[in-house]
């Protein structure tokens, strides 16, 4: 592919998000960057949510997954449906009548500082490594197919790109990625559509339904896994994903930001639902798309990369069109920055709110220095991240991404999950050292499961595990009534 028109597309699209950012920054209040003045359509934070929960690792990931795995993934996703309706249902409300900025400030009043730290915390922690595994993923293949042709150094184009994100969000802040998050969603779509269609006409399929009859036939495509000592076995996928959404959304301050910008809890619910509905369908297009990626492979008798992930890259840049190449690189690129701006944005907020108490601690005109000072901190050290990952990543990411999420969430869901559905108190000072045993329990169960439990491989349900530890740690540091 032409890195000249990969360069003119990529600098075509920056230059559309950063008119997007100055017009959505324009007129601006002190509340803007961190809450986008609560004046968000409904319908187009539900579309841009979209782009922000598949970012680059369901783009690439997914599809060359279903070679692994079939369409077992697309069991997590059913479980989805229920964690999203508990999030509308349970979360939001609450959310909505203590009229949060940053949502761990509800640990707070709950049970006192140390727990609100504590639960601040893990959040950093799980948003920094995972976005940053989703943004090295994709700089990868943007490494692939424009820089290396430059000359340009991984760490270079790990800084260019990271560099860009933080351009267009740090005056407008959720504002902003409300709006280019939409923009995002849209060129992800785009592209896998763009794609589906080529290698059906390439592979002699004349609609819809021959296109779903040839899917279907696949034994890729097989859904359900039964066996349960398998990671993939139904039930432990489905209520991973159930839990999985509750803690990656419904516990995330990077989803939750979005969602509190709606003008009121029924259109953050209508927000959720109608979000819910559409991200079932689009994850089934893009495993509909890796069975025909693997089909297009043996037709042409083209080899399988040894990184299931380098699949559909390796297509779009080398085999496919011009046009659909550029869209790919449009879509991936989409992908990338659709989950890094909000992260970054959610990032600065929680550590602004959370840590720094920028609202009760600082003047207005100090409060705005110092959140740009935190905005620019937290970019570099997502670019420290990226390099770091690239060093030791011997997996698929999207593996990867949710193995981390189960350590470092677990907490968060056990937190909640206490001060939700039960009454006691807890003794504050001791909500730490839990939140670091959990974890640390779990994952010594999961290196002996197989020993222990007579072959059971622990799969996504470690979160689950994860939280159940939590919550029992403070069951038993709970006060006394």
């Amino acid at each position: 592919m032409d890195s000249n028109l990969v360069l003119i597309v990529i600098t075509s699209y920056f230059l559309l998000l950063f008119l997007i950012s100055w017009l959505t920054s324009r007129k601006l209040t002190a509340d803007t960057f961190f809450t986008g003045d609560r004046q968000s359509p409904w319908f187009l934070v539900a579309f841009g949510m979209i782009g922000a929960s598949l970012s680059g690792v369901t783009f690439i990931s997914v599809p060359g997954e279903v070679g692994n795995s079939n369409f077992y993934y697309f069991q997590l996703v059913l479980g989805y449906t229920v964690g999203y309706t508990v999030i509308a249902k349970v979360l939001l409300p609450l959310y909505y009548r203590l009229n949060l900025v940053s949502i761990y400030a509800y640990l707070e009043g709950r049970f006192g500082f140390w727990s609100y730290k504590t639960g601040a915390f893990f959040f950093i922690l799980s948003r920094t490594l995972g976005s940053s595994i989703r943004v090295f993923l994709v700089a990868g293949v943007l490494q692939l197919i424009l820089f290396d042709r430059w000359g340009i150094p991984f760490w270079g184009s790990v800084l260019i790109t990271v560099s860009l994100i933080w351009l267009y969000t740090f005056r407008g802040g959720i504002k902003t990625v409300v709006w280019t998050d939409t923009l995002q969603t849209f060129f992800m779509l785009l592209a896998v559509v763009v794609s589906i269609i080529l290698v059906a006409k390439e592979l002699g399929l004349t609609g819809l339904g021959d296109l779903m009859v040839i899917v279907s036939e696949q034994p890729y495509s097989r859904v359900f896994d039964w066996d349960w000592k398998s990671g993939t076995n139904f039930f432990k996928q489905f209520f991973s994903g159930a839990f999985i959404v509750i803690v990656m959304t419904g516990l995330d301050q990077d989803m939750m930001q979005k969602n509190l910008t709606c003008r009121n809890l029924k259109d953050a619910q209508k927000n959720m639902f109608w979000f819910t509905n559409i991200l079932v369908v689009v994850n089934l297009v893009f495993m509909a798309l890796g069975v025909l990626l693997y089909l297009y492979a043996a037709e042409n008798q083209i080899s399988i990369p040894e990184r299931t992930d380098d699949l559909y890259p390796l297509l779009a840049t080398s085999y496919f069109s011009t046009f659909v190449g550029l869209v790919f690189v449009l879509g991936i690129t989409a992908a990338a920055y659709s989950s890094a701006d909000s992260t970054l944005t959610a990032l600065t907020t929680s550590f602004c709110y959370d840590f720094l108490e920028i609202d009760k601690r600082y003047s207005k005109k100090e409060a705005v220095s110092m959140r740009k000072k935190v905005h620019l901190g937290f970019t570099f050290i997502m670019f420290l991240v990226i390099l770091v990952f690239r060093w030791i990543n011997d997996q698929s990411v999207i593996n990867a991404v949710f193995t981390i999420a189960g350590y470092t969430y677990g907490p968060l869901l056990g937190l909640y999950s206490f001060g939700l559905f039960t009454k006691f108190q807890v003794r504050d000072k001791w909500v730490p050292v839990m939140a670091i045993l959990a974890p640390l329990i779990s994952f010594v169960l999961s290196l002996q499961s197989e020993k222990w439990l007579g072959g059971y491989q622990f799969g996504f349900e470690l979160l689950i595990l994860n939280g159940l530890l939590m919550f029992l740690g403070l069951l038993i540091a709970r006060k006394k009534q």
